[in-house]
C-alpha cells in the first residue's frame, strides 16, 4: 500500500502527482497489462534482447 503524508500548506495537485510517480515506480500497473495477455517466453526473450541492443547503441553513439 502506497502512503503519501501531505504536508501543510501543500496543494492537493503536488500530493497527487507524488502519488502517481510512486505508483509508477511500483510497476503494478505495468505488470497488470503483461498478464492480461500470455506471452511465449521465446517472445518475451526476443524483445528483452532488442531493448538490450537498442541501449547498447544509445551508450556507443554517446561515447
Amino acid at each position: 500500500m502506497i502512503i503519501i503524508n501531505v504536508k501543510d500548506g501543500e496543494s492537493l495537485d503536488k500530493a497527487l502527482k507524488r502519488f502517481k510517480k510512486k505508483f509508477e515506480k511500483t510497476g503494478v500497473l505495468r505488470e497488470l497489462r503483461s498478464r492480461q495477455a500470455y506471452e511465449k517466453k521465446s517472445i518475451t526473450r526476443r524483445t528483452e534482447v532488442k531493448k538490450a541492443i537498442y541501449k547498447q547503441g544509445l551508450n556507443i553513439e554517446s561515447v
